[in-house]
Parts: structure tokens; C-alpha cells; sequence
């Protein structure tokens, strides 16, 4: 399984940015897709989750603020991220968790950088 994230960048505080993230590859009896970020000098934290069944979970930090969607058909998880703090820079990564025989299998993009900054 291969993601792909995509739609990071610089935003003022306030702003909007969404960030996108497709899946590829043997992508069979994948459950749960989220995203993590990580700041600098900080330990990557969970930002939010979505089930395929569409079950959602999302940080404390985050609530009311960002909303996690995914399109089954496309294979793509989004993050569409408002009211953005500058605590909420960071590298965002995004999670596949693939059910398989015995376990679960964790794959992980390379990340997209979010900057907020005026």
C-alpha cells in the first residue's frame, strides 16, 4: 500500500487549508485511515480518524475545528482544517491500518508540511 498526501502549505491564522491523501497498491481490507502530525521537537500525535464504516475521532485540540472525510471509491482520505492556529503547524502524515490474517499492518505517507504563520 502506497499514500500519497498532498494539499499542505502556508496559511494565515484563521485560514483554511485541506489536505488530501490517496491510497494505492493493494489496498484490500483497509479499515481505519487517519492523520497524524508532528511538530518540530514534538512526538507525533493523532489528529484525527476515520473508519471505512465512517466512524470518526478527532484530538481535543482539533474538535469543531478540523473534519476528517474519506471517498471509499477513490481510496482518499481527507482533512479539511479551519480556524487554523499556528499551534497546528506541522508535518501532517497520513495512516492506513490494513486488516490482515493475524494482525493489522500500519503504513504511512511521507507527510505534508503545514505552516501558519501571518
Amino acid at each position: 500500500v502506497q499514500l500519497q498526501a498532498s494539499g499542505g502549505g502556508l496559511v494565515q491564522p484563521g485560514g483554511s487549508l485541506r489536505v488530501s491523501c490517496a491510497a494505492s497498491g493493494r489496498i484490500f481490507s483497509i479499515n481505519e485511515m487517519a492523520w497524524y502530525r508532528q511538530a518540530p521537537g514534538k512526538q507525533r500525535e493523532l489528529v484525527a480518524a476515520i473508519t471505512s464504516g465512517g466512524t470518526t475521532n478527532y484530538a481535543d485540540s482539533v474538535k469543531g475545528r478540523f473534519t476528517i472525510s474519506r471517498d471509499n471509491a477513490k481510496n482518499t482520505v481527507y482533512l479539511q482544517m479551519n480556524s487554523l492556529k499556528p499551534e497546528d503547524a506541522a508535518v501532517y502524515y497520513c495512516n492506513a491500518v490494513q486488516v490482515v490474517a493475524g494482525g493489522n499492518i500500519d503504513y504511512w505517507g511521507k507527510g505534508t508540511q503545514v505552516t501558519v504563520s501571518s
